[in-house]
């Protein structure tokens, strides 16, 4: 993983680029991402690393993914993205969220290798309209939440879901669980 500096100087920059490019305000951006025009200046100065949740709220709101919010180096046809160059979100008891891979518009792909130790979950944003996510478990049982129900997801199991509500996460066994994620995003908005 690149050192958190380098990081957020490749945040900051990016999310200024993004929103320069697209003729946005700080004040737009912050009424578009529901971040505050305070965070976003902290963070398009490089003074603080933003959670997932807050970049996935900037990425949504500029129409990129996080993955290029997060990316140290411009993008090639080819991209190859090296062990040490992937971005890992940490989140308490031991779980992480490891952004492998993105990609920008037209075709808004995001690859993630997620670990929730037993008892950890997380929560997550809603996302634009017609944004869907596919997860496999690879280890332990997955309990997704959302529109109110909760579903198991066991090992081996795959599931697909429409993610523009806030949905959840969760480890509610007693062994680590680990699961990959593809979320993609509808080339054209559907709420715009």
């Amino acid at each position: 993983m690149p050192d958190p500096e380098i990081l957020a100087a490749a945040i900051a920059a990016n999310v200024r680029g993004q929103r320069a490019h697209r003729g946005m305000t700080l004040d737009e951006l912050a009424a578009r991402s529901n971040v505050s025009r305070g965070m976003l200046i902290q963070i398009e100065q490089g003074r603080t690393n933003p959670s997932v949740n807050t970049l996935s709220r900037i990425g949504d709101a500029l129409g990129v993914t996080v993955g290029r919010l997060v990316e140290v180096s411009d993008t090639p046809v080819v991209r190859i993205v090296h062990a040490d160059d992937i971005v890992t979100f940490e989140h308490g008891g031991g779980g992480s969220a490891r952004l492998l891979v993105g990609t920008d518009a037209p075709a808004i792909l995001e690859l993630w290798d997620w670990r929730l130790g037993p008892g950890e979950l997380h929560d997550g944003d809603a996302h634009p309209a017609g944004t869907r996510e596919m997860i496999t478990v690879l280890d332990g049982e997955l309990t997704i939440s959302l529109y109110g129900k909760s579903h198991v997801v066991g090992t081996g199991d795959a599931v697909v879901f429409s993610a523009d509500r806030p949905h959840r996460y969760a480890n509610e066994g007693d062994v680590p669980l680990r699961f990959v994620m593809v979320v993609t995003e509808p080339a054209e908005r559907l709420d715009d």
